[in-house]
């Protein structure tokens, strides 16, 4: 796995030499981008399936496939946009359920001009409501893809092409390079088109199966790190126990008033609100435009434990969006706590267990119920959801103490959230001692009755 950060205490000089060792062999090996890791989804990745179909007297007509295997990040709007290299001189005759941003320059064609001629071409999704002959399968949803876990049937993204200037068989048709997926940001990054065995179909009535002339994939793998410099969300915590509120580390996604750009924000209760609020982002990069904060986060977990019954303990779960410029559509959540093997009913979130360590389930994805609360609306009087979790006790591990109540990870829409630091968490009232010195004057009592009774 990747080395992501490092926390330094102290310089270089005084580290001991084990410790140098340790760096200079990790600094031996060389990480590349592709090595992105999510231990809570280890396999997760988006395949992009390049089916040949037929060829034509100068090259190929293809189908192109995005498929999210990631169990819980999915592609929200604006949606994707695909990008490659062309290894010769092909062109793009024309397409079917998506579109590239350019055409560039077709000067040199007589008659016909392709739809692009780039040597790089841009590919966006088609917007819904596109012309039916325009369309094909598992198009035109404007680039949203949805996660595996929590919706596979729209889980994929097709578009057809066809190609010019390329070869006519399999041996000299050449593979595009350098493929880019941004969804809708950075943080994707692709390994190099591999030939694979070509895609088999069956027919509607299941009698017939064709299969593709050629094919080839692309892996894309996600790392948070490379998406954004800054967190995006955060998790406070509280318990019925203990009247402190454990707020979200200071400055977890930014600083007020920073100068580097994530110190932008708004007062809730500043008068121009509303048109701070309506002014477009000129820049186009969709940056946030968050609620000002200690914390500076799009969003906030909030963990509550609310209840301690005999056989059962209640959790309350507040996702609260800061965030003026979006509307989260599909969000989820994933938390990792060990008592989700035991989980007895949730009120209001649908739940999928999804065990990445095999026959272990401790871990959960949490989404919205279908046009009830699937929307988190922008930061505001709605801009929140939640729901609570009731929990069945196992005796041999179940405990208040030491933060066993709140949750190990936490994920928004497949980026990790930052939890307050272990010695913040709200402690369970030192009342321990007290019972066994009580215990232990009664038994001292008792004996001293014995004593004098037998006496």
């Amino acid at each position: 796995m990747k080395a992501r950060r490092f926390a330094s205490t102290g310089s270089v000089a005084g580290l001991t030499g084990f410790a140098v060792l340790l760096l200079f062999i990790l600094s031996s090996f060389s990480f590349t981008a592709t090595e992105a890791y999510d231990a809570l989804d280890p396999n997760g990745n988006i395949t992009i399936k390049w089916d040949v179909m037929s060829w034509t007297p100068d090259g190929y007509v293809a189908v192109v496939t995005m498929y999210n295997f990631q169990q819980y990040r999915h592609i929200a709007a604006p949606g994707w946009t695909l990008g490659w290299t062309w290894a010769k001189k092909e062109v793009i005759w024309s397409m079917m359920g998506a579109q590239t941003t350019e055409q560039g320059d077709c000067s040199k064609f007589k008659g016909n001009i392709p739809h692009c001629c780039k040597k790089d071409p841009t590919v966006v999704d088609l917007l819904p409501g596109t012309p039916y002959n325009q369309q094909i399968a598992n198009c035109c949803k404007g680039g949203v893809i949805n996660s595996w876990a929590q919706d596979p049937a729209n889980a994929a993204s097709s578009f057809q092409v066809s190609v010019g200037a390329a070869g006519t068989s399999n041996k000299t048709v050449k593979l595009p390079k350098n493929f880019t997926l941004k969804a809708p940001g950075p943080g994707y990054t692709c390994g190099p088109a591999k030939i694979v065995k070509p895609t088999r179909f069956v027919s509607g009535d299941k009698r017939r199966i064709t299969q593709a002339l050629m094919t080839w994939n692309i892996t894309c793998t996600y790392s948070q790190f490379l998406a954004q410099k800054t967190p995006t969300c955060c998790v406070s915590l509280s318990s019925f126990y203990n009247d402190t509120i454990v707020n979200c580390p200071t400055c977890t996604c930014g600083c007020q008033n920073n100068t580097a750009g994530s110190g932008s924000c708004v007062d809730p209760d500043s008068p121009y609100l509303a048109s701070v609020v309506s002014t477009p982002d000129k820049s186009g990069s969709n940056a946030p435009l968050v609620q000002c904060t200690s914390h500076m986060c799009p969003i906030r977990v909030h963990w509550h434990v609310k209840l301690n019954y005999k056989d059962y303990w209640r959790v309350k779960i507040t996702i609260t969006n800061f965030n003026y410029r979006m509307n989260y559509t599909l969000w989820n959540l994933v938390v990792q706590h060990p008592n989700f093997d035991n989980i007895t009913k949730l009120f209001s979130f649908n739940y999928k267990s999804l065990s990445p360590y095999g026959d272990l389930n401790d871990t959960a994805m949490l989404w919205g119920v279908k046009f009830y609360n699937d929307l988190l609306n922008q930061a505001g009087p709605l801009g929140n959801v939640q729901s609570e979790l009731l929990f069945q006790k196992d005796q041999n591990t179940f405990t208040f103490d030491k933060g066993w109540a709140f949750p190990r990870r936490v994920y928004f829409n497949g980026d990790n959230c930052v939890l307050p630091p272990p010695d913040a968490y709200p402690y369970l009232p030192n009342a321990s001692s007290r019972p066994a010195i009580s215990l232990l004057m009664t038994i001292l009592i008792s004996l001293t009755l014995l004593l004098n009774f037998a006496q």
